[in-house]
């Protein structure tokens, strides 16, 4: 029998990094339902799976650039 893998989890900081939102942005963008919330991993903090925000990246438009 095989163990599941272990879901990777994202703090805010990187998760900030990988998307290019600001913090502000981020939780904005939770209460409105846009993004995939946070997960309690303590009593006063939270992670991001890392399943999530890549699929959330890969739901995105590409960005047409310069």
């Amino acid at each position: 029998m095989t163990q599941p893998s272990a879901e990777r989890l994202l703090r805010l900081p990187i998760v900030m990094a990988r998307v290019g939102l600001s913090r502000a942005t981020v939780y904005r963008l939770v209460k409105d339902g846009c993004f995939p919330g946070p997960v309690r991993i303590g009593v006063r903090a939270v992670a991001w799976r890392a399943s999530e925000i890549d699929a959330w990246m890969e739901s995105r438009p590409p960005y047409a650039g310069e």
